[in-house]
């Protein structure tokens, strides 16, 4: 197993507990004591791996529950942290589930998801390997297309003339080779981009099929579809294509012929099951119940099948059987009308992380906006290099834009960072509908620019309501 595990805990192995967070602080402000508990749960993964084979399977996975208001970073936390780890990650909101029969998604179909995606994951890494060899394979048929071979009738008669077409055939087949190679250095230089070839490609029909099942049967559909494209054989048909598209169509065949599915999915069901991470939104929404008789299918009933899940089951899936016992699980929510201490007692020990995630402030805003790598002036100074303007923010101008998102989220619901989406959105609208029509190549934004821009909406309560 540990050998195993090597490719998908790679970056655990490198990164000790401080360095992940580090990472983490590339992207994402603050939250200090939420990245110290995710950088210690992904750290006791590769730990887990270390330790003798009796107990390693003894270890239950920490999961973790974030609370803080929207906006804030917990979802951006835990999926910067599955890229990190290179996991499977798998977002899903709890309100989308209910209790086992009654209409609505059912807890199992999130292992399924995360095990599409491994499979998705596995498969694109056996595509890399494979490149190469797919490559040269893809150049020798090409090259079959352009120069066909001739088929060697060599019918013998007499015994006296068999080293005679022996050697004839050996004369063509040095000038076939000589060809073949001059084509060869034609195909990489490029020369025979613009010529076209005759290529058989599959297309299969598979019957349009669509289920419309209840809660449990999400798969069903998909097996259909694959029994259906059993019975109907795969037509071929022929295109006209260029030579740099049909290398390509080649290539992906090849790919696909080389890559070992069953390789694949064994190695994607077990990096699901010892690496995989859901994060599982909006958990607040479930705890609890406001209905004081009867059943509530969207409340406890969806805690009671989340229980086995986090607990550690085994789920089936089109690829085979997956266990839940060490797919780590992140909850979230904002935790403001229901606690963690409305879920049913036997969840609530699945998690035995509690975080709480801080509201943003405006010197949070500020620096939301200019450190991360991907901070949003970076995001809006690239867009509009694209159209050949040079965006300058001033810093007055940053700072006001900070203390207007602050504002605005104090005055009406708080989103947290959202805001300084749509404050951004606003402030440059005029910006970017005029771009391609604007002969200045710089523009700065400066305080005054941008109290101009926003001044008018924040003055009218109602009107930043709905437009901020």
């Amino acid at each position: 197993m540990k050998n195993n595990s090597t490719e998908a805990n790679h970056f655990m192995e490198v990164l000790t507990p401080k360095e992940i967070v580090s990472e983490l602080d590339k992207y994402i402000i603050g939250q200090d004591q939420a990245k110290r508990s995710v950088a210690i749960a992904l750290r006791n993964r590769w730990r887990r791996q270390q330790v003798p084979k009796e107990l390693r399977d003894e270890i239950a996975p920490k999961n973790i529950i974030m609370m803080g208001p929207t906006g804030v970073g917990k979802t951006e936390i835990a999926r910067r942290l599955a890229r990190l780890a290179n996991s499977p990650f798998l977002k899903v909101e709890a309100t989308k589930f209910t209790e086992v029969g009654y209409v609505g998604r059912d807890v199992e179909s999130m292992v399924r998801d995360l095990t599409e995606l491994a499979v998705n994951m596995s498969k694109k890494g056996e595509h890399e390997k494979v490149k190469p060899k797919a490559r040269d394979l893809a150049e020798e048929r090409l090259l079959d297309i352009l120069l066909p071979k001739r088929s060697e009738e060599t019918h013998e008669e007499q015994d006296g003339e068999k080293e005679r077409v022996l050697e004839v055939v050996k004369t063509e087949k040095a000038e076939a080779s000589s060809t073949r190679e001059k084509l060869r250095r034609m195909l990489r230089t490029g020369k025979l981009d613009e010529r076209y070839v005759e290529l058989e490609v599959t297309n299969s029909n598979v019957p349009m099929v669509e289920i419309f099942s209840s809660a449990g049967l999400e798969e069903m559909e998909f097996n259909v579809k694959e029994i259906f494209g059993g019975m109907f054989p795969s037509k071929k048909k022929k295109r006209r294509v260029k030579i740099p598209e049909a290398a390509e169509i080649i290539f992906q065949e090849e790919s696909q012929r080389l890559i070992d599915m069953d390789k694949v999915i064994e190695n994607a069901v077990r990096i699901t099951e010892q690496n995989g991470i859901i994060f599982l939104d909006e958990l607040d929404k479930v705890a609890g119940s406001d209905s004081s008789y009867g059943p509530d299918v969207s409340r406890e009933g969806v805690q009671r099948d989340l229980l086995p899940i986090v607990e550690g089951s085994t789920v089936t899936t089109k690829y085979g059987m997956v266990k839940t016992d060490h797919i780590l699980f992140i909850a979230a929510g904002a935790f403001n009308v229901s606690k963690p201490s409305d879920l049913l007692p036997e969840l609530q020990g699945r998690f035995p992380i509690r975080v709480e995630l801080d509201s943003l402030s405006m010197e949070d805003f500020i620096r939301i906006l200019t450190e991360p790598r991907n901070a949003l002036i970076t995001q809006y100074m690239a867009l509009l290099s694209t159209e050949g303007i040079e965006l300058i923010f001033q810093e007055d101008a940053v700072n006001e834009i900070a203390r207007m998102a602050s504002q605005v989220n104090e005055r009406t619901e708080n989103i947290g960072a959202r805001r300084l989406h749509t404050v951004m959105e606003k402030l440059l609208d005029e910006i970017s509908f005029d771009a391609p029509d604007m002969t200045t190549t710089t523009v700065t934004i400066n305080k005054e620019y941008v109290q101009e821009k926003l001044a008018e909406i924040l003055e009218d309560e109602n009107l930043s309501r709905y437009i901020l």
